[in-house]
């Protein structure tokens, strides 16, 4: 077999370690996501690291007497894969804790599965839990809805999240407790200036602590919630993901977790700056810069987060363009950032002094353009190693296009939730079409240079399945195949950048390519094995493919069986 002159040979490199490898998998079709070495049959690994990737042949010849050889017969194996935006620890917490509405469901089903929920409650106990779609938005905002949430809760309090996580409906109970009223901002009112308990961004926060103050969880359900998160996202072949906003609670978890072995993923965190949605008790001055404290071998507090605007249906995210008219905005309407110019350049040039880089939520073309403006200031300062992730990008200037690339700025994707869905159907009812439906630009990206990492941004998304987001990449079509047509199509990549974009493209966008994101020798024993060859399968069957085993640091972590 040739082999390129950067390539060591297998033999070579094990000799390197001293010791015969711990195991090999053999006979397999594997994709490696080297540029050097696409494809394989067999990987070594001892130690939870790589040490050969090569032919069958090669690696069987390096076995020792002690050598665990696993013939796979075919299967297809890649390496785990990498998700650059998720909540992990809120979905553990929603999972094991929390009401979980129907996904699409309806004003009655939204009220009936609180019903069903508080029945089985103590009366004082509050009731938490979502979502609700975005484009159920004005089915709820009423005062009659308001009034049948009141009932069926029976005088407990009642928080339930959007599908973007971004704002809450509330009941009249929750609202007392937490002091909110009419006329605050961020209070959607009906047509008598009556509160509907919808709360846009922001508003729900009193809601949020409201709550936490009522039935915060125990470290030990915090912990819980951390390692459930990891588990599933393991049962989706995951080893590796950032977090997109955490505080001290979640940081002690996860500080936890692998000061006890039992970190099953790399995680990279991203500390808040600014919490427009959770809730949660320690943010900016107070956590950012005391994040090294919760470093371990597996968990990178490497990052912080920052809400530069909200999301397009609840006209929160930041346009250069103005929204559609409508009778409270009037007819100039583009939306606001949530830090002014200055401010932002300063946040993150205090933050790069202190070593750490940046994930910024920007959802409209404004705020991704006034990110690209902070960091070529900061660049010119001489601040090159931090890196900086625009998160969602969901609209982008066709002009600040060409800047990702030289300014170092990472494209963090949400693929989940730009193909035709509910939140696509509520922004066009916002934008006008032609602007709505030019989400994503993603081939545009990937062509001018820009790094694209995949990103869940699960719970938002009803699941983190990488396969569902390499689908909508590939086809630009909803996976489920609940919303027919295509997004921009013209936008749509090939299989092996989608795939790249949830392996090497996210560890390069998270400062993780040394350890994972390809099967290269000398890297974490990271990967997946497949129920079926995705290279071979139609692209519109992509979103079947399964996990069938999940592997981290040379461990089974996940088995279907």
């Amino acid at each position: 077999m040739t082999r390129t002159p950067h390539e060591p040979a297998p033999h070579e490199h094990t000799r390197d370690q001293g010791t015969a490898p711990d195991l090999i998998l053999t006979n397999a079709r594997v994709y490696t996501v080297d540029a050097d070495r696409p494809w394989a049959e067999a990987v070594a690994v001892s130690g939870g690291r790589i040490t050969a990737v090569g032919t069958s042949s090669e690696l069987d010849a390096l076995a020792g007497p002690d050598t665990e050889i696993r013939d796979l017969s075919g299967a297809f194996l890649m390496p785990g894969l990498v998700d650059v935006h998720n909540h992990h620890f809120l979905a553990g917490k929603e999972e094991l804790f929390e009401l979980r509405v129907p996904i699409g469901a309806d004003l009655a089903g939204i009220v009936a599965a609180v019903r069903d929920h508080a029945a089985r409650l103590s009366p004082d106990a509050w009731i938490v839990g979502g979502p609700w779609a975005s484009d159920r938005f004005g089915e709820i905002s009423t005062a009659d809805a308001l009034a049948q949430l009141d009932a069926a809760a029976d005088g407990r309090p009642v928080m339930l999240s959007d599908d973007s996580h971004h704002n809450r409906w509330v009941n009249s109970r929750a609202m007392a407790l937490a002091r909110v009223e009419a006329g605050q901002e961020g209070v959607v009112l009906d047509p008598e200036g009556r509160a509907t308990g919808v709360l846009l961004e922001a508003a729900g926060l009193p809601v949020a602590r409201a709550q936490q103050a009522a039935g915060a969880l125990t470290a030990d359900e915090e912990r819980r919630s951390a390692q459930r998160g990891v588990e599933i996202l393991n049962s989706y072949g995951v080893t590796a993901f950032q977090d997109a906003g955490v505080s001290t609670h979640i940081l002690e978890a996860l500080r936890s977790l692998d000061a006890a072995g039992e970190l099953d993923a790399w995680v990279v965190s991203s500390l808040l700056i600014n919490d427009e949605i959770f809730g949660f008790a320690r943010v900016g001055e107070d956590l950012v810069f005391d994040g090294e404290r919760y470093r371990t071998e597996h968990h990178r507090p490497d990052f912080v987060k920052i809400f530069l605007d909200g999301v397009p249906p609840t006209r929160t995210g930041a346009f250069i363009e103005p929204y559609l008219p409508d009778d409270v905005h009037g007819d100039h309407f583009h939306g606001d950032t949530l830090l002014d110019p200055a401010e932002l350049t300063d946040w993150l040039r205090r933050v790069a002094v202190a070593g750490l880089s940046a994930k910024i939520h920007c959802t409209g073309d404004a705020s991704v353009h006034a990110v690209l403006n902070a960091v070529e200031v900061l660049r010119g300062e001489g601040f090159t190693d931090t890196r900086y992730q625009v998160a969602h990008g969901q609209f982008v200037h066709p002009d600040d296009i060409g800047r990702f690339a030289p300014l170092g700025v990472s494209a963090d994707i949400s693929p989940f939730i730009w193909v035709p869905g509910p939140i696509v159907e509520a922004i066009r009812e916002v934008l006008p079409r032609e602007r709505a439906d030019q989400m994503q630009p993603n081939r545009s990206l990937l062509d001018a240079g820009a790094i694209v990492a995949g990103g869940s941004d699960w719970p938002v998304s009803p699941s983190p399945n990488a396969w569902e987001g390499i689908h909508g990449l590939v086809t630009r079509e909803d996976p489920s195949g609940q919303y027919p047509g295509t997004l921009w199509p013209e936008q749509a990549i090939t299989l092996p950048e989608a795939i790249a974009a949830f392996t090497i493209g996210g560890a390069e966008a998270m400062g993780l390519a040394d350890e994972v994101g390809s099967l290269t020798p000398g890297k974490s024993a990271d990967f997946v094995l497949l129920d079926r060859d995705p290279f071979d399968q139609p692209a519109n069957r992509l979103v079947e493919t399964t996990v069938t085993e999940t592997w981290f640091a040379g461990r089974r972590v996940y088995s279907r069986d």
